[in-house]
C-alpha cells in the first residue's frame, strides 16, 4: 500500500511536534535527520496500513464538523433573508415551530421526486411551516421558469395558487420554460396581463439575486438543498433523512 506524500508530510509534522520539544528545535533538522524520520514513519504505515484509513477516517470527521458549523454560521448570519424575506414562497403552517427551507430548480429530477416528500411532510406536520426558494442552476429555461413562478407569487401572497402552480409546472413533461410555465399559470387562474407586468419589473430579477446570494453564502451547489432549523442539508436525501433533521431541529432527537 502506498502512502499519500501530503498525508505522510502531515503525520510526520505531527511525530516531530510529539517527539521533539519545541525549544529543542530551534535549528532546522538537517536533510539526512528528515530523510530517516520519514524512512521511519513509511515503514511503520507499511507495516500498519490501517493507520492511514483511521487518519482519514478521523480527517474525514472532523471535516464534516468544521463544514456544520460553518453552515450554522452561515445560516444564523444570514436568518432573515433565508426565513423572513418578504419575497419568498410561504406554506404550511405560518406559526410553525420548524421551517423547512427548499432551494429548487424546475428542470431538476430529484426536485421531482422531492416535491413529494415536501408534500408529504406538510400534510403529515400541522406544526411545519415550509418555505421555498428558486435556484434555477440548470439553464435558460430554468430561469425562465422560475421568473414566472415568481410572478405567480406576486399575485398569490396565500401562496394557494402558488402550490397548485408548482405542482403542475414541476409534474409536467418536458424541459420547463418560460412558455411551460405561463401554460401552468393561465390554469390556475392567474392574471396575465399583470403577469407580464410583473415578468418586465425589477422585482422578479431582484428576488432570483436574494436566493442566489443566498445559496452562495450557504456553500449550496446543487438542488435540491435545505436548511432545516440550523442544518444545511444538500441533495434529495428522501423522506426519512428529512423527518429525522426536522425532529432535530423540534426536539433534539431522531425521533420526537
Amino acid at each position: 500500500m502506498t502512502s499519500s506524500p501530503r498525508l505522510l508530510a502531515a503525520l510526520c509534522a505531527a511525530l516531530l511536534a510529539i517527539a521533539v520539544p519545541q525549544a529543542s528545535r530551534a535549528a532546522e533538522f538537517s536533510a539526512p535527520q528528515k530523510s530517516e524520520i520519514e524512512r521511519i514513519v513509511r515503514d511503520y504505515l507499511v507495516a500498519h496500513p490501517e493507520v492511514l484509513q483511521e487518519a482519514m477516517a478521523e480527517l474525514e470527521k472532523r471535516q464534516s464538523i468544521a463544514e456544520s458549523e460553518k453552515h450554522k454560521t452561515a445560516v444564523k448570519t444570514h436568518a432573515q433573508a433565508l426565513f423572513s424575506s418578504p419575497r419568498q414562497v410561504n406554506l404550511g403552517n405560518p406559526q410553525g415551530n420548524v421551517t423547512f427551507v427548499e432551494f429548487f430548480d424546475y428542470n431538476c429530477g430529484y426536485c421531482k421526486r422531492a416535491m413529494i416528500d415536501m408534500l408529504t411532510l406538510m400534510k403529515a406536520d400541522p406544526k411545519l411551516r415550509v418555505v421555498l426558494k428558486e435556484f434555477p442552476v440548470l439553464g435558460p429555461g430554468s430561469v425562465e421558469a422560475a421568473e414566472v413562478a415568481i410572478a405567480v407569487n406576486m399575485q398569490d401572497k396565500t401562496s394557494k395558487k402558488y402550490l397548485e402552480f408548482h405542482q403542475k409546472l414541476m409534474g409536467g413533461r418536458g424541459q420547463a420554460n418560460k412558455a411551460l410555465a405561463l401554460a401552468a399559470a393561465k390554469d390556475v387562474g392567474m392574471n396575465m396581463a399583470q403577469m407580464e407586468k410583473d415578468l418586465a419589473g425589477p422585482e422578479v430579477k431582484a428576488t432570483l439575486q436574494e436566493s442566489f446570494k443566498l445559496a452562495e453564502a450557504l456553500g449550496l451547489n446543487g438542488t435540491p438543498s435545505y436548511v432545516i432549523g440550523s442544518d444545511v442539508v444538500i441533495g434529495a436525501v428522501g423522506l426519512p433523512a428529512l423527518q429525522e433533521k426536522i425532529n432535530n431541529a423540534r426536539c433534539g432527537k431522531a425521533t420526537c
